[in-house]
């Protein structure tokens, strides 16, 4: 077996051991974020490099399925955990809702490439949740009652740009000028996408390992109440795509399931407490760690 078909066939063993060796052997000096933000625009880069964008496009002509997403994965699904949770733990209710709320992480692509999903409904998707997050996450803890977020729509616009219309657009013009080089390359963007996902993993769990390894004990139950809401959250996707084709369920699954929690712990450390913040640092466990068996249960299914 050739070592990329490997590493892309076993890749929740490099998931995984991003995590261990972040709390094993974290990194000494701090990163700086813009770091994490440009391993996440190679993931697209190399994802764009699969892909027509062109395709991408197309899936955003659908407007009343874009509608109906941003209306499920970024209003009633934020709510529906808030209510439910809210029973039992006020500041457990208020976490869940803001990391509900957040968009489709902008590698949810790469995991959807990684699971063999749709790829451009998976962008499209993410593309469209970016966009309207600055107003939907405001509007959630408007109708709780909670102060209201003061989010930047500019600085988010701007990321926007970096993170997904710059790799797609460097992708598309590297195809046209160099389309030997990517054809003979073609096979291995998947596996190197998996070393990249890997780095972004070992930095930003080792970023924040004296918070997690701080009281353990405490956090474990709030660690199972995050899988479990993963868990829920795959197959509330899953169902989207209920009269859809096995790609599609994936796609649909995997930006319901993967949402951009590092924005969700920078919102967290700007305007909320820390056991807040420990929640969202937290859901870095599920969200790698869950792929490789939610691969193994899609290839059961229909």
């Amino acid at each position: 077996m050739k070592i990329s078909e490997f590493i892309e066939k076993h890749f929740w063993i490099f998931l995984l051991a991003g995590i261990i060796i972040g709390l094993w052997q974290p990194l000494r000096s701090e990163t700086p974020p813009v770091i994490l933000k440009l391993l996440l625009g190679m993931m697209l880069f190399l994802v764009f490099m699969k892909i027509d964008a062109l395709e991408v496009f197309e899936k955003l002509k659908d407007i009343k399925l874009m509608i109906l997403i941003v209306l499920i994965y970024m209003i009633i699904v934020p709510l529906m955990f808030y209510i439910l949770t809210l029973i039992f733990d006020k500041q457990l209710a208020l976490g869940l809702l803001l990391l509900t709320a957040m968009p489709a992480g902008v590698s949810s692509p790469a995991l959807v490439d990684l699971l063999r999903g749709n790829i451009p409904l998976a962008m499209s998707i993410a593309v469209v949740t970016q966009i309207v997050a600055p107003f939907t996450v405001p509007f959630l803890f408007w109708i709780i009652g909670s102060k209201s977020l003061d989010i930047n729509i500019l600085m988010v616009f701007r990321d926007i740009v970096i993170l997904i219309f710059i790799p797609m657009i460097l992708a598309q013009s590297a195809k046209r000028l160099f389309p030997r080089a990517i054809s003979r390359g073609h096979h291995l963007f998947t596996s190197v996408n998996v070393l990249v996902l890997f780095s972004f993993v070992y930095i930003a769990i080792s970023s924040q390992r004296d918070i997690i390894i701080a009281n353990p004990v405490s956090l474990i139950w709030k660690t199972v109440v995050l899988y479990l809401v993963f868990s829920l959250l795959h197959g509330i996707g899953y169902l989207m795509g209920l009269k859809q084709n096995k790609k599609n369920k994936i796609a649909y699954a995997v930006t319901s399931a993967y949402m951009n929690n590092g924005m969700a712990i920078v919102l967290a450390a700007a305007y909320f407490s820390p056991d807040i913040l420990i929640l969202m640092v937290l859901s870095e466990l599920p969200w790698n760690t869950l792929p490789a068996p939610f691969r193994r249960i899609v290839r059961n299914l229909n």
